[in-house]
This record gives C-alpha cells, structure tokens and sequence, in this order.
C-alpha cells in the first residue's frame, strides 16, 4: 500500500504541475507532450479512484506545489512517514470489516435461496448440501476424481450477474476434477458424459470467504455445466487462462 500510495502521489505530482496547461487547451490535446499529460492523469485518476473519499484534492495539490518548488512541507518526512502508516492501518480495518459484512450478508442470502431452492421441483441435495438439477441427461460414463473431464460451464451469482462463461468464448475447458471447487469434483461425478446439469454449489464448497473479483467471500454459486467428455489418462488437459478457470481452488 506505502508503494501504491508513493506511486500514486507522484504521479499525482506531474499531473498538478501540468494542470494550468491542461485548463489552456481543455479536451483539445494537440502536442505529444498534452497526449503524455493526459495519459497520465487518466492512470492517477484510476489510481486514487479507492482512496478518492479519503483524501481533500486540494490539499494534495498544495503539497505537491510545495515540494516541487522546494519550499517547506507542512509536514516532515517523519511525520509524513507515521501518518501514511497510520493511514494504511486505518484503510486496512476499514476493509476488512467491508469484507465481513459483505461476507455474512453473502452467507445469509444463500442460506435463504438454497433452503426455498431444495424444494423446487427436480432439485436434488447430496449429503454434502450441493444442490442440482438435470436439465439433459447424457448416455456416457461417469467420470472418477482421478479423471480430467472437458467442459462447457456458464457460472453465475444469485442475482443473476454472469462472472464466467466457456460457452461465451465458445471454447470449452478441461481440468483434473482434484483440482477444482468441491461442488464441481462432487457434481460432475453425478454426471454420465453427454449430460448438462444446473449446479447451486454452497459457500463452504466454492470459495467460501476467499472468492475472487466479483464473486467476492461466501457467496453462493450457479453453474450450468455441460459434460462433453472423459480425456484419456495419457491426455494433457489444454491449457486456460485464469479467468477460464471459475471452479478452481485458489
């Protein structure tokens, strides 16, 4: 955080120098230095984005002006040093506790949509408490934990937000079923190959609190999976890019 922060200020600092030119010619930028300019305040401006309600603009151009011209700082680079450490102690609990209420309003809410969903009509519940539903049953084997399987799986939360799709990239994907979520090792056990299958994998066998980007702690997922077939033993599974890789553990 000290080093985002450093980062961040400084180019902050080439920015607020450059502000009065910027003012001059508005959006018209018509010199490579302008270009240059802009580029870099559209990095600051992603930079400071999440730490934008923590900071007075106006008071970090000040003391960027003093320390550009080398006049005295209001602050020294002691105190400076222990308010920065200060403030990334702050920013650190600040989110942490986001996290925690984000992570038991995600548990709360599946919770509630798994207890109301188990009694669907043609949802079943294993033991585990993943719950699934067969929405076309295939003819072929099914797959061991010690098979790699390839497939096609679209994976969404409980308001409907999309956050992966093979299906979408039109290119399926293949993996070692010991080396994904719990709920997809046990689901795809279940199902012969040919067969697509509606899985609501709880918390505790996804990600629990530790689901990435927009999944985020403890929520609850949704993947339509389809199994298209078992890879021979001798087969490598192909390679993916990580955001191919939904159901992976981390």
């Amino acid at each position: 955080m000290s080093q985002f922060l450093r980062k961040s200020l400084t180019a902050a600092a080439v920015v607020a120098a450059l502000g009065a030119a910027t003012a001059s010619f508005g959006q018209e930028l018509k010199t490579e230095k302008d270009k240059v300019s802009y580029m870099v305040g559209m990095d600051v401006g992603k930079g400071l984005s999440s730490i934008k309600d923590e900071i007075d603009m106006k008071v970090v151009v000040q003391a960027i002006e003093a320390s550009i011209k080398g006049d005295k700082t209001a602050l020294t680079q002691e105190e400076a040093l222990k308010i920065r450490q200060d403030f990334m102690t702050k920013l650190s609990a600040k989110r942490q506790a986001e996290e925690k209420a984000k992570a038991e309003t995600n548990k709360k809410a599946g919770d509630e949509f798994l207890a109301k969903n188990k009694s669907k009509a043609g949802v079943k519940t294993t033991a585990s408490g993943l719950q699934y539903e067969v929405i076309k049953q295939g003819t072929g084997p099914k797959p061991k934990d010690t098979d790699t399987v390839e497939v096609h799986y679209t994976g969404t939360l409980l308001d409907g937000t999309k956050f992966d799709s093979s299906v979408d990239r039109g290119q399926p994907t293949s993996f070692p079923l010991k080396g994904v979520i719990p709920g997809w090792t046990e689901g795809l056990q279940l199902m012969p190959v040919g067969s697509k299958y509606k899985f609501y994998i709880p918390a505790n066998l996804a990600y629990g609190e530790n689901g990435p980007g927009p999944i985020g702690p403890n929520a609850t997922l949704t993947f339509e999976v389809e199994l298209l077939k078992i890879l021979p033993p001798a087969a490598e599974a192909k390679p993916a890019a990580e955001a191919a890789k939904p159901a992976e553990k981390k």
